[in-house]
């Protein structure tokens, strides 16, 4: 068995102290030399040295010691030495301690008295604890506090030993006296303390006792009584509701760690709906009170809890937890905003959206540098309460949208995606919607925030009006035509010029990113940014904002407007009787794609326009010199039916996602049930009625019974040596989310005994080894549990490695069995998640290691190609499922999950259908840590082929 200490001292190896320095320095007279000298000891022994020839020199010259540091390191040095022999018996010179324990215990003075005490908490010996017990029990009648506190965890230790209730008879006896007359809260909280541990039944007495004083008592004695009952409502579930009584009492206590220590156990002991409500008040009320960040971040975590096992009771709090958003930490509002939107319900949604808008008017202030940030939560939290209930959206969509212009994009892009699904959601909204977004449209400064709203505009302006002021407005924010002189391309092509630049935007290198399908295209780092106000181009009015960034060299954008004008003029034609108005917006529309082709192919911009957007631009001019009705109904109906099936889905999957979570648990046929209006009242309270029937009901649903999974459990034992060695050995692992356990059972299949066998570990990877190995001895055919633990610290792959040691009485050298080695699978750290489309593409853009995994299996079918592969990696699908219907021979999807570390894991699979039949492409991973692309990676590469 290792020997068990209180000590961990780091130690550096690098300068070994020698033992003979030590010893001179201890029989000196200098007090610092001997403080140096006795930490060198400590240090020596801690880290496995064994020092015999000190004892005598420290019992000579450092016990006579007066100096307190000197004492206190003597008591740490006597705490770690050895004290027995190889057979078990008790050292003869370590008798010579106990007359020097006696005369510390006697001290005049406190601090000498109180370690010693404390040192005697951590002896096992009892032949030396055993005379000095008179001494200890003369300590609970000290004077000073500090002594009589020190004295009763001793007596409590005492007892607490094998023999202890021998050598302490009446223990809790004496230490229930002490209790009684006791005024220090620390001595009676350790008193206390001692009964709940030694002698359960003399302190529940106790408490019952003193019941009506318990909400005087002090904060730590408080704290112990809670955990009394904790212990006791576990072993004793009939006698809750009378305990029930007290923790409800101490909800008003002053201690704030009280009270949330109360409202903790009374969630775990009780499921009455009284109970759990005083428990979500308390929350409720130390989530306004405690200004530390941490703490309401963890009471945040308990009202999560709660919400998901007693939602009902939790949606009276909405408007309390609400009040959290006035903390400035950004993970604080996040949080909240989380809880809260899982308790919207008809009755509260009303005065949730009052509070968040009233938010978000506040956060236009630009106090505080998250305020953007802080607001596109807000967005997202007000978008999704309108989805669920549109009704809201009629209040809040016309706010919303004085944000499009916001110079935090994410928050302006978040609005314009809210607006998109509200005009297709509300019908009644869509004409004041295009309204207002055409009279704002010019403060619009983000490309991608453009392109949303052109899109709408192109679907959604249906009358002649609209459509005109549709038209108005684009060429309003395009401004003058030409975007550029011929004047101004000669003098840049001489090289005498600069090209002029329309903002202070300089554009870079395109980079690849990836779309909804999963393929790649380029992209400006330009679109992403906002701008500052544009600048005069020579040749030119003052411009808008559209024609800003076409003249950054955003030809995407360029492609959306010439669709947009495409859709306005078609719709035109069935709204405007006059042929002439038609015509002449047709021409207006044909001059400014010709500009912008234009544009594109000079050498104004320092770079050409790319073939996509050519191609769609062309596209545009060619319909609308070539209109039909075939054409009319591609361009103006199926992009709409596209995007109502889109949301259709997502509707459908969020459904599906509340069924999987809704739990579903099951009665056994011959459980009882008790009706609450047959059950008999007698003696009980309404609380501890209530309690009682909430029970059975829970009894009656299933919720107590826990299924044990054998079969899992036999798929996770691991055989680390052959059936012939003479030692057999096999493990069974479980996971747990930060550390794996190891529970190896090891047998001697000899007809000898094993001496010093030693289980010795080593891993690869981020695996760390808690323990030391310890020494077992083994009969014959015997066979020993031994335990093992690991910590985790990132999600990689692991292994785990190692041999059995052990020596037999007839062989002098050690015998090895190497062991099996133990893999440490990825799947038991990442499981399904569920993200955005734009979060995808955000993090895609964002994380550094790609691995990169040819595809190459004997599946021909793409759909059950990737089937295999999300089954085999754990990972949830984003792509939509009508995405992937059809058959094209191309296949393109995003696969999403996270690690229990919170790593998350992006995988992208393109494939393609050769002639032959075979199915070729990649399968990207891209991960901000290197362990998980490179574990994922491996994992699809076993098993992409079909394998199991």
């Amino acid at each position: 068995m290792e020997k068990s200490c209180s000590l961990l001292v780091h130690f550096d190896k690098g300068t070994p102290a020698i033992a003979n320095e030590i010893k001179e320095a201890l029989e000196g007279n200098d007090v610092t030399a001997k403080v140096d000298a006795m930490k060198k000891a400590i240090s020596l022994l801690l880290n496995g040295e064994t020092l015999p020839q000190l004892f005598i020199t420290i019992l000579r010259y450092v016990l006579p010691s007066e100096d307190h540091t000197i004492q206190k390191l003597l008591l740490l040095y006597l705490e770690i030495i050895d004290k027995k022999d190889a057979s078990g018996k008790l050292l003869p010179e370590m008798i010579l301690i106990c007359q020097n324990l006696r005369n510390n215990l006697q001290h005049p003075n406190e601090y000498i008295r109180g370690v010693t005490l404390r040192f005697l908490c951590r002896l096992n010996e009892t032949e030396i604890i055993e005379p000095l017990i008179p001494s200890v029990l003369q300590n609970l009648e000290h004077r000073h506090p500090f002594i009589r506190r020190n004295a009763i965890f001793t007596v409590m230790s005492i007892y607490k030993l094998p023999q202890g209730d021998q050598l302490l008879v009446d223990a809790p006896e004496m230490i229930e006296k002490v209790l009684s007359s006791e005024h220090d809260p620390s001595a009676k909280r350790n008193a206390f303390l001692m009964l709940f541990t030694c002698d359960q039944d003399r302190a529940v007495k106790y408490l019952f006792e003193h019941i009506d004083k318990i909400s005087e008592w002090a904060e730590q004695l408080q704290m112990v009584v809670l955990e009394l009952i904790r212990k006791v409502c576990r072993t004793n579930r009939l006698e809750k509701g009378k305990y029930i009584k007290i923790i409800i009492s101490l909800l008003n206590a002053t201690s704030s760690a009280v009270v949330y220590e109360c409202a903790g156990t009374l969630v775990s002991l009780s499921s009455a709906p009284t109970a759990i409500k005083a428990a979500a008040n308390t929350y409720g009320q130390l989530l306004l009170s405690q200004s530390d960040n941490n703490v309401k971040l963890i009471v945040l975590d308990r009202l999560s809890e709660l919400k998901s096992s007693h939602r009902e009771i939790m949606v009276d709090m909405v408007m309390d937890v609400l009040r959290a958003l006035s903390s400035p930490n950004v993970d604080i509002r996040r949080k909240t905003l989380d809880i809260i939107l899982d308790l919207i319900t008809p009755r509260n949604v009303n005065e949730v959206v009052l509070m968040l808008k009233k938010e978000v008017v506040k956060t236009q202030s630009g106090e505080l540098e998250k305020n953007g940030e802080y607001r596109q939560m807000l967005i997202q939290a007000i978008h999704s309460c309108a989805i669920k209930f549109p009704e809201v959206a009629s209040t809040v969509v016309h706010l919303l949208m004085d944000f499009l212009g916001d110079s935090n994009v994410a928050s302006a892009v978040d609005v314009v995606v809210f607006v998109r699904e509200i005009i297709e959601t509300n019908p009644k909204l869509r004409v004041s919607i295009i309204t207002r977004l055409l009279d704002t449209f010019y403060q619009i400064r983000a490309a991608r925030v453009c392109v949303c709203a052109l899109w709408i505009i192109g679907e959604y302006c249906l009358s002649l009006s609209e459509v005109e002021s549709g038209l108005a407005t684009i060429k309003q924010c395009l401004g003058e035509l030409p975007f550029f002189s011929v004047s101004e391309e000669g003098e840049v092509s001489d090289g005498s010029k600069k090209p002029p630049q329309a903002n202070s935007i300089t554009v870079s290198s395109r980079r690849p990113a990836i779309l909804a399908d999963g393929t790649y295209a380029t992209q400006n780092a330009a679109s992403e940014t906002a701008f500052s106000p544009p600048t005069i181009v020579q040749g030119s009015l003052s411009s808008g904002n559209l024609r800003s960034l076409l003249l950054t060299g955003d030809f995407f954008l360029g492609a959306v407007v010439a669709c947009t004008l495409t859709k306005l003029v078609l719709r035109l034609e069935e709204v405007q009787s006059s042929k002439l108005e038609v015509n002449k917006a047709s021409t207006q529309a044909l001059l400014i794609m010709v500009s912008m082709l234009q544009l594109g192919q000079s050498s104004v911009l320092p770079h050409p326009i790319d073939s996509d957007s050519y191609d769609r631009m062309l596209l545009c001019i060619r319909l609308l010199c070539n209109t039909g009705d075939d054409i009319r109904k591609i361009w103006l109906k199926s992009c709409r039916q596209s995007f109502m099936k889109m949301l259709s889905e997502k509707q459908l999957r969020e459904t599906e996602e509340l069924k999987a979570k809704a739990q579903v648990s099951h009665a056994q046929p011959d459980d009882l049930i008790d009706f609450y209006h047959l059950k008999s009242r007698k003696g009980m309270s309404q609380l501890e009625l209530e309690d009682e029937v909430q029970d059975d009901l829970k009894r009656a649903t299933g919720e107590f019974i826990k299924d044990g999974n054998d079969a899992n459990k036999l798929n996770r034992i691991l055989q680390l040596t052959g059936f012939s060695d003479p030692v057999y050995a096999e493990a069974y692992v479980t996971v747990h989310h930060y550390d794996i356990v190891l529970d190896v059972t090891v047998i001697n299949r000899t007809k000898e005994t094993l001496q010093n066998l030693c289980l010795e570990l080593a891993t690869m990877g981020d695996l760390k080894l808690v323990e030391r190995p310890q020494n077992y001895a083994l009969a014959p055919e015997s066979s020993k549990q031994i335990k093992a633990n690991i910590k985790v610290s990132s999600t990689e792959t692991g292994v785990i490695f190692g041999n059995i040691v052990y020596e037999t009485s007839n062989v002098l050298e050690r015998n090895v069995v190497v062991l099996n080695d133990i893999h440490i699978d990825i799947m038991d750290y990442i499981s399904p998640a569920y993200c955005t489309d734009s979060a995808f593409r955000t993090m895609w853009a964002e994380f550094e290691w790609e691995n990169k995994v040819a595809v190459n299996t004997t599946i021909q079918n793409e759909k059950e190609f990737l089937d295999h592969i999300i089954t085999s990696t754990n990972m949830k699908c984003l792509t939509a499922p009508s995405a992937l219907d059809g058959e094209c021979g191309f296949l393109a999807a995003n696969l999403y999950a996270k690690s229990v570390f919170g790593e998350d894991a992006l995988v992208n699979v393109s494939l393609e259908k050769q002639g032959d039949g075979k199915l070729s492409g990649y399968i990207r991973i891209r991960s901000k840590t290197q362990g998980i692309a490179l574990s994922l990676g491996d994992k699809i590469t076993l098993k992409q082929k079909g394998g199991s």
